[in-house]
């Protein structure tokens, strides 16, 4: 199966003397050769950020000759994202990520056009950003916005390169509903909020997302070239711990609510609502949740100055502890909370806190349900006492 370039015929295209000279490894493989070669130079593909999945993928779809890349995101980069994203260098640290990676894709490939979109992708956008491109890359990292993406590429007819990474594992998939199934048929419902952590607070190997946005790269060439069979219909499964591969089938639901017999989502609809998770952090918003509390850093400080009798609740993990803690908290992962409540009274003011106020929020929610009233969410974590209170510690 080929994706035929929509807006550039093939046939039409040239290769100069210095394009056959970079692509000679390619145009030397039978299966590719100058008609393969022509088809990814006619290509366009869009990429849905920058981060630890769209690095390699823009970095090899610029280096395999992929005539037009769009790239999808707003954010900048941060200390914290060069363990993975390695598009970017200590130089872009604060730098928009479309310009550090536009820059970096231009020096790799001169003869590759790039789009940069410097915005959220949401309802309001995607069906016009999407529309121009061949091949759409999912590389996003919550919910909302890889439900966006499916649904947006099922009523465009375009092929959705997934790829997820969490920790030591990852998956790789081509959902293309006129082919077969789309993420919706293999996820019919978001997880509930606060189920699966994000890799900021469950951390990821750092070469994880090279192994897997490489895969969904090779997808991608594969998709315009025609060669190989796709992952339509299959989902790859990859275990760094174990360096194990599994591939399992997939089936096109029937009972799909979008690409069904009988769909009922027929255009694009509120993603943070229906996955109840903002899906970036410009998101205006809110679960409806219990409210949260919150304390400033300084507000905790000046109160343990003034000897005032509080509670400090350090919800994270062991591992985190490592990394840095404020003497004297009591320390119970999130997931224990619930069975060492008998450590927390219910006569104290507790101050809960995590690494940024996530999970710290979602703890207080938990024993708000059952009576605890004397609660308080540290705005900004670990992290924001680091900076304002302690900078001996380090921020995470």
């Amino acid at each position: 199966m080929v994706v035929i370039p929509e807006r550039i015929d093939p046939a039409s295209v040239v290769l100069s003397h210095d394009e056959i000279r970079r692509y000679s490894r390619h145009l030397i493989l039978p299966e590719v050769g100058v008609e393969g070669q022509k088809r990814l130079k006619a290509a366009s593909v869009l990429l849905i950020g920058t981060g630890g999945l769209g690095s390699p993928l823009a970095l090899y779809l610029a280096a395999a000759g992929v005539g037009r890349i769009g790239l999808v995101d707003y954010d900048v980069v941060d200390e914290s994202n060069l363990q993975r994203q390695v598009i970017h260098g200590t130089r872009d640290v604060g730098r928009s990520k479309l310009d550090s990676a536009a820059e970096t894709i231009a020096d790799l490939n001169p003869f590759v056009a790039i789009d940069r979109y410097n915005v959220p992708l949401s309802s309001a956008n995607a069906l016009d950003i999407l529309s121009g491109y061949d091949v759409i890359v999912d590389g996003t990292d919550n919910f909302p916005t890889r439900y966006l993406v499916n649904d947006a590429c099922v009523l465009l007819g375009k092929p959705n390169v997934y790829g997820s990474v969490f920790r030591f594992e990852g998956q790789v998939s081509v959902f293309y509903a006129r082919e077969g199934p789309c993420y919706r048929c293999l996820f019919p419902a978001p997880p509930p909020p606060g189920l699966v952590p994000s890799c900021a607070d469950g951390g990821v190997l750092g070469v994880l997302p090279g192994t897997i946005g490489t895969l969904q790269a090779t997808e991608a060439i594969k998709l315009i070239t025609g060669i190989g069979q796709p992952l339509i219909g299959r989902l790859l499964l990859y275990d760094a711990l174990e360096m194990s591969f599994e591939t399992i089938k997939l089936r096109k639901n029937p009972a799909c609510p979008i690409c069904g017999l009988n769909p009922t989502v027929t255009e694009l609809i509120d993603y943070e609502a229906f996955c109840g998770v903002p899906a970036h952090d410009r998101s205006t918003f809110s679960s409806e949740g219990a409210p949260v509390r919150a304390i400033t850093v300084d507000e905790v400080k000046a109160r343990l100055d003034a000897g005032d009798n509080l509670l400090i609740l350090d919800v994270r993990e062991p591992q985190e502890w490592a990394i840095s803690a404020i003497p004297g908290t009591l320390r119970i992962p999130k997931g224990e909370v619930l069975a060492r409540l008998d450590e927390l009274p219910t006569d104290h003011d507790i101050v809960v806190h995590c690494r940024t106020g996530i999970r710290s929020a979602d703890v207080i929610r938990v024993l708000q349900e059952r009576g605890y009233t004397r609660l308080y969410n540290m705005a900004g974590g670990i992290n924001a006492w680091a900076r304002r209170i302690d900078p001996t510690l380090p921020v995470y």
